[in-house]
């Protein structure tokens, strides 16, 4: 090997360190605004649902879907989405919590969470939204929560009056 040669080897070992170097420092921004286009399609298709139901409303007064599928045959809903924020793609399903409305005077609102795939066991189902299931902490801070199974989306929904939740197969707090 001539001595030309010898620099060509170190200089190309040179820019592969810093090509390197660059790549590592770029990986967390990367990740991160990856992270923040999920959470923002997160809410776009979070409130997708929540129109959807409100669409139900006005078509069928004082009722709710009983499933996903109803809010599509109805073309209240353009097509399912999944949660971005899963694997899976399934979502919580949003349901009131007890009584005709959830609601008791001089209480505040309570809300049932309940997993996709365990819905058919809740009697009567009455959609009102849906919710991530991932427990994941966020970047944005939506409505005062910092994790993505907080983030609530469904009609009605009054963000200065947040609703207690209970989640399905748990008991109520005392």
């Amino acid at each position: 090997m001539n001595r030309k040669e010898g620099y060509i080897l170190i200089i190309l070992m040179v820019a592969v360190f810093i090509m390197a170097i660059g790549f590592l420092i770029a990986t967390p921004i990367w990740k991160t605004q990856i992270q923040r286009e999920k959470e923002e399609e997160l809410i776009f298709r979070g409130k997708q649902y929540a129109e959807a139901v409100r669409l139900f409303q006005i078509k069928y007064p004082g009722s709710f879907p009983k499933s996903f599928e109803e809010l599509l045959e109805e073309r209240c809903l353009r097509k399912m989405f999944k949660d971005p924020m899963t694997e899976h793609g399934e979502w919580d399903v949003i349901v009131p919590y007890g009584g005709a409305s959830g609601r008791r005077e001089g209480a505040t609102q309570k809300i049932l969470v309940v997993p996709q795939s365990a819905l058919s066991s809740v009697d009567n189902p009455r959609i009102i939204g849906v919710v991530s299931s991932s427990p994941d902490k966020s970047i944005k801070i939506y409505f005062d929560q910092e994790t993505y199974d907080k983030w609530l989306f469904y009609y009605g929904f009054d963000p200065e009056k947040m609703p207690e939740i209970i989640y399905y197969g748990e008991t109520e707090k005392r």
